[in-house]
């Protein structure tokens, strides 16, 4: 199995479309070298912030395929490949391996919420079916079950494979509980952006972000001041950017992170349904937000 370092700040990205609702592959482009060059440390495809559930098998392995060919090993490339259906999940992680990825981000099953014994057989199901890392995603906001640390704990002892969690609880305590007792070389990665300086002060690696999607050079530098110890300099650019970190979710993501891209002239303020652009009476909050960060 190949091994994957997990630290720093790792983007969540979104996915492009065009006006008619397209992949857009040239400003895909854009946003990967742009994430590269600021000195991201992974990108996190066709997650919930890529809208991955609106892309058919195709167009979800273009995406993969793209992104794995453009970042070119500069950084690693993560797919989400969750479902409520273990079998289908399988298959989606077999679709990612194929495009070149070197791990995989698997959400918790939603709306069936299993037991812990149903969460460990099905991260058992698919760590024993492909041979990559895979992260677990807890994020009840979205699956409408949370995953306790004991079970967090207990399935990266009993899962070969299962490297870390993304934990987006939004509960500090719940990441100090598996922070403290995780196994060895299990990663603790925060899932929340306005809850990574707070989570790395416990021992957590870093962050799947969101807000990285907007200022990738700034939230690196956040991670990886926290990672050396500087908490003066992390806690600096954790308190400039949480406005930023909130106002992405006045409304359900990506939304405003699309919207705020789009101001930025780097995309299209383009969704696919259930998704529609965010309320008009929004959007000037968010645009002064930008502002003020000197983003516009």
């Amino acid at each position: 199995m190949t091994k994957l370092l997990l630290q720093g700040a790792l983007t969540a990205i979104v996915t492009p479309f065009t006006k008619s609702g397209a992949v857009d592959f040239p400003a895909f482009r854009k946003l990967l070298n742009r994430q590269v060059n600021a000195g991201i440390n992974g990108i996190v495809v066709c997650g919930s912030t890529g809208e991955a559930v609106t892309l058919n098998d195709k167009e979800y392995a273009a995406v993969i395929k793209f992104a794995v060919k453009e970042v070119g090993g500069r950084v690693p490339v993560i797919a989400g490949a969750g479902s409520n259906n273990t079998a289908r999940a399988i298959e989606l992680s077999k679709i990612a391996q194929a495009q070149g990825v070197v791990g995989l981000l698997h959400v918790t099953p939603f709306y069936n919420k299993p037991t812990p014994n149903g969460l460990v057989a099905h991260y058992k199901a698919i760590c024993n079916a492909v041979p990559l890392p895979v992260i677990l995603y807890n994020v009840p906001g979205r699956t409408g079950s949370n995953v306790l640390p004991e079970t967090v704990i207990r399935i990266a002892k009993e899962v070969p494979g299962m490297i870390a969690v993304k934990e987006a609880s939004g509960n500090i305590s719940q990441i100090r509980d598996i922070i403290k007792g995780a196994p060895r070389g299990f990663t603790v990665l925060s899932g929340d952006d306005a809850l990574t300086y707070p989570a790395m002060k416990l021992g957590a690696s870093g962050c799947i972000s969101v807000v990285s999607n907007e200022v990738p050079e700034e939230f690196t530098e956040l991670c990886q001041s926290a990672l050396r110890g500087d908490w003066k300099r992390a806690r600096a650019l954790h308190l400039r950017l949480l406005p930023l970190m909130d106002i992405n979710f006045i409304e359900s993501n990506p939304l405003p992170v699309k919207a705020a891209l789009s101001m930025m002239g780097l995309i299209e303020e383009s969704f696919r349904l259930p998704l529609v652009p965010m309320e008009s009476r929004n959007k000037p909050k968010l645009k002064k937000c930008l502002q003020s960060l000197g983003l516009l």
